[in-house]
């Protein structure tokens, strides 16, 4: 086994028992990171990992201009920013921006855990990083937007770029600037092209993906009113359910983080006029008030849903759960069917937005989480597929108007091209 396989094991590894013993939705958010590396790595299922990032360029990070002047500030003091990929061709008018996931911080103590990290700091991000997947450059693997300007925006707030300075606290060492980082970036993008895109469609991964959404609206208006723009949010529809034992822990979570960062102010009015905050902060009641074409993509299986927000730690005292939450082939009938009826849910609560032309959607039956930002999900010979088509020819169909698409999978296990996650073997 190579070495760096066996590094990668390790540090999963070591990762993993330290989500066990002591979970944040940071903790997650780190090994999620750790995990989709594993994954690629070692799924026998997927291509190879050097197949999909040996024509990758590395992009540097580069820190947003002026961002202490502005406010725009990190949750430990130090510099948003962004990695940036001029297009070229026919893609050079055209621009796609991806917001990086990575959870959230509903307390002084998990933001301060979180700005020791590269969710809460440029200090711990990488320099430079591979594009893949819907960011890829090779068009083989992104053959609709591989020419295009491409932007990944780095995650670094804690709550979904949607906090805001009114609700720091003195001695904290603490800043909730989220806001005021998209409008920074937002900015410093239109200053640099943007402004002059003709095609534009802003995605996001899990929190990136609710960030997407929160902002979608905000993201048409900055742009011309002849482009043409959209919305993709990846993972991103986070479900308010109760979870096994009864408990509506996502509702609790999303209270206690739109309190610590004032997240009311980036929410839409018309649902704050009907509902409490923390409920407008659930993609089902966003989506109600975005006007701008939304896509969908997730899984029907989501692990990071199934393990936070259906069993989250604590809720399975007798480990029923336990082999289940690390591989789906390991779930009895009994815990399938209650996998099931949380599918049954979230095909509940999309379907009053299937009837909008606008908004596309391919919900596949795969035990997995983000699934557009790595190639070998994306599009490749071995990605998952819903009626033969791959995630980036349903969002593409979807944004160039060829079809309507309208995707939902068959429960599971009826798809043998989903990449199934296996914790089991960390």
């Amino acid at each position: 086994m190579p070495l760096s396989h066996i590094s990668n094991n390790f540090r999963l590894r070591n990762l993993f028992i330290l989500f066990r013993k002591e979970f944040t939705f940071v903790a997650f958010a780190l090994f999620l990171l750790f995990a989709f590396t594993f994954f690629t790595r070692s799924n026998p299922h997927s291509h190879s990992h050097d197949e999909f990032h040996s024509n990758s360029i590395l992009i540097p990070f580069t820190p947003l201009t002026n961002f202490k002047q502005i406010g725009a500030l990190c949750l430990d003091g130090s510099a948003p920013g962004y990695h940036f990929q001029k297009g070229f061709g026919s893609g050079s008018h055209n621009w796609l921006l991806h917001v990086e996931g990575g959870g959230w911080c509903n307390s002084i103590a998990s933001c301060s855990y979180r700005k020791m990290t590269a969710l809460g700091s440029s200090k711990y991000m990488d320099t430079s990083v591979p594009f893949s997947g819907i960011l890829s450059s090779v068009p083989s693997q992104n053959p609709d937007f591989f020419n295009w300007n491409k932007v990944k925006m780095r995650y670094c707030d804690g709550a979904s770029f949607a906090g805001h300075p009114e609700s720091e606290q003195k001695g904290s060492g603490l800043f909730f600037r989220g806001q005021i980082i998209w409008e920074a970036i937002m900015n410093e993008l239109l200053s640099i092209g943007m402004s002059k895109a003709k095609q534009a469609l802003l995605s996001g991964c899990s929190a990136g993906g609710l960030a997407t959404l929160i902002h979608c609206d905000n993201f048409r208006q900055l742009l011309p009113k002849e482009a043409t723009v959209k919305c993709l949010a990846d993972a991103g529809f986070f479900l308010d359910e109760k979870d096994i034992i009864g408990n509506s822990t996502m509702r609790s979570f999303y209270h206690d983080v739109v309190q610590l960062q004032g997240v009311e102010k980036s929410l839409h009015k018309e649902c704050l006029a009907k509902l409490e905050p923390s409920k407008c902060l659930f993609p089902s009641e966003i989506l109600k008030n975005v006007k701008t074409p939304v896509f969908l993509v997730h899984p029907a299986y989501d692990f990071w849903q199934i393990h936070n927000i259906l069993v989250p730690q604590g809720s399975d005292p007798r480990r029923r759960w336990k082999k289940c939450r690390l591989n789906i082939h390991s779930c009895d009938a009994n815990l399938i069917r209650t996998l099931d009826s949380f599918r049954s849910s979230l095909l509940k609560t999309v379907n009053e937005f299937q009837q909008r032309k606008d908004i596309g959607m391919f919900i596949d039956s795969c035990f997995i989480h983000c699934q557009t930002w790595m190639g070998e999900t994306w599009h490749s010979p071995t990605s998952p597929k819903i009626k033969d088509k791959t995630i980036a020819e349903s969002v593409a169909d979807w944004f160039f108007d060829r079809q309507v698409v309208n995707l939902i999978d068959c429960p599971y296990p009826c798809n043998p091209t989903c990449h199934n996650m296996d914790f089991s073997r960390v």
